[in-house]
């Protein structure tokens, strides 16, 4: 017999949206374990028709873009839309970068590990990362058992001999830490640094990164995952064909409808910046995740049983104040003496989470998605404080 939890579970998987709307709270199974974006959904709801393109049944008909970027299948609009994106926000210097997008980001750090390891090596090329690291690190260094490169763990504490790549996230997914490079003392690292959560939304501004390869996506930038569409930032021209080559390979490009519909959407983004009332989307952004992390950490400071990472305050460049990070995700850990497997625990309450051991550390350690709707954020704050009436009741009673 499927257990009640499981079978709520697959019963929303089979229903519509609204059908899942009307399943009472108290049943309700609240997904914080994957990053999905619809926290966004309101304020582009509110947009209407800003965003709206429409593609003839002529158009777009060729692999080819006309363009006169290197990467052949780029939509000239959505070239622009990201250099004026990154010129405005000042997150990333762009105009002396290619750019090569990708099917989301996820494409283009496989492109990436593509265009940096030796194809002529004995031995596959380390990929490595500081733990806590972004749980998709490991399987897309595993995935694929290619002979260029395999995954070897923790940056921290790697010792190998011969040519390595180090992704360096910053914010880092899953604990919002302001990452730098972790291997030290050699020269024979290629770095990927990955600024998916590099935005005003997430942490303050005040670095114009320029690093050799820079990784960005729609999804976290706006919250449009649906589109699929990822831009990397690359200084070296031969690196980059090679990235577009990996591209060529395993897609043929990159869908054209996607990157028109992307390229309004930046386009928009860019064009509400200089408004300071709520068309400002990243002000809007900052103030919705600055709301959402006061609130969670008066909850979890009501409670002994958990604790999250603070940040310290700092200037940001593009909003004008003083800021701490906010991240996408709260890296929440509790006391081992009483919950050892925190995820399993959550989701006894109907509350799923990501384990600390998908991203390189202890089972204590979950990581909760903060992007989720209104709906289900307020009711996992309801549920943390009804689990705090619980686990007191159970240390009162002495069971």
């Amino acid at each position: 017999m499927v257990g009640t939890e499981e079978a709520t579970s697959n019963n929303l998987k089979n229903t519509t949206p609204n059908e899942t709307m009307r399943v009472p709270s108290s049943d309700k199974v609240i997904n914080l374990d994957q990053g999905d974006p619809t926290v966004y959904e309101e304020y582009w709801q509110r947009m209407g028709d800003k965003c709206t393109v429409v593609i003839s049944g002529s158009q777009s008909l060729s692999y080819f873009a006309k363009s006169k970027s290197i990467c052949w299948f780029l939509e000239s609009a959505l070239e622009d839309s990201i250099r004026q994106l990154h010129r405005t926000v000042g997150n990333a210097s762009a105009d002396d970068h290619y750019i090569v997008v990708g099917t989301g980001s996820t494409q283009l750090i496989m492109a990436s590990l593509y265009a940096l390891c030796p194809p002529d090596r004995v031995q596959p090329t380390h990929v490595v990362a500081a733990t806590p690291y972004y749980s998709c690190y490991p399987e897309i260094g595993s995935f694929m058992r290619s002979t260029l490169y395999e995954w070897a763990g923790d940056a921290k504490t790697y010792k190998g001999e011969g040519p390595f790549v180090e992704f360096v996230t910053f914010p880092n997914n899953p604990d919002g830490e302001m990452r730098e490079v972790a291997v030290k003392g050699t020269t024979e690292g290629k770095l990927v640094h990955d600024l998916a959560y590099y935005w005003p939304q997430y942490t303050p501004i005040n670095v114009c990164a320029n690093h050799d390869i820079m990784l960005f996506t729609l999804s976290k930038c706006t919250g449009h995952a649906g589109s699929r569409i990822g831009w990397a930032l690359v200084k070296d021209e031969v690196v980059a064909r090679k990235m577009i080559k990996f591209m060529e390979v395993t897609t043929i490009g990159v869908s054209k409808e996607a990157q028109i519909r992307a390229a309004k959407i930046l386009e928009v983004v860019t064009e509400s910046c200089p408004s300071l009332g709520p068309e400002n989307f990243f002000q809007h952004s900052r103030l919705i995740m600055a709301d959402r992390w006061k609130r969670l950490r008066e909850v979890v400071k009501e409670m002994e049983f958990f604790s999250l990472l603070d940040y310290p305050k700092s200037y940001c460049n593009f909003a004008n104040v003083y800021s701490t990070t906010q991240p996408a995700f709260a890296w929440m850990k509790s006391d081992e003496n009483k919950i050892k497997d925190l995820e399993k625990h959550l989701k006894g309450e109907k509350i799923l989470t990501r384990n600390g051991n998908r991203f390189g550390t202890e089972s204590n350690y979950v990581r909760i998605s903060m992007l989720s709707t209104n709906e289900d954020f307020n009711i996992f704050l309801e549920r943390m404080l009804a689990m705090k009436e619980t686990m007191e009741a159970v240390q009162y009673n002495g069971i």
